[in-house]
């Protein structure tokens, strides 16, 4: 997918957020940020699950691209 969020993008994008978080807190953290699309899909499509830190996003992201 070209218009793939990078890993910076993404980071970015979950400035503030408190580990574990949810999905849904990636996305509520990316919203405020004011994520572009790209970035808001891509949090959409992890899998369902808590994550414990920003690496643990990026793995997850990066096997689903």
């Amino acid at each position: 997918m070209s218009d793939a969020p990078n890993p910076v993008e993404l980071q970015k994008a979950l400035g503030g957020v408190d580990y574990p978080a949810s999905v849904a807190d990636l996305v509520s953290a990316a919203e405020r940020n004011r994520a572009d699309d790209s970035v808001l899909d891509a949090l959409r499509g992890l899998p369902d699950q808590e994550y414990a830190s920003p690496v643990e996003v990026n793995e997850a992201f990066s096997n689903e691209n």
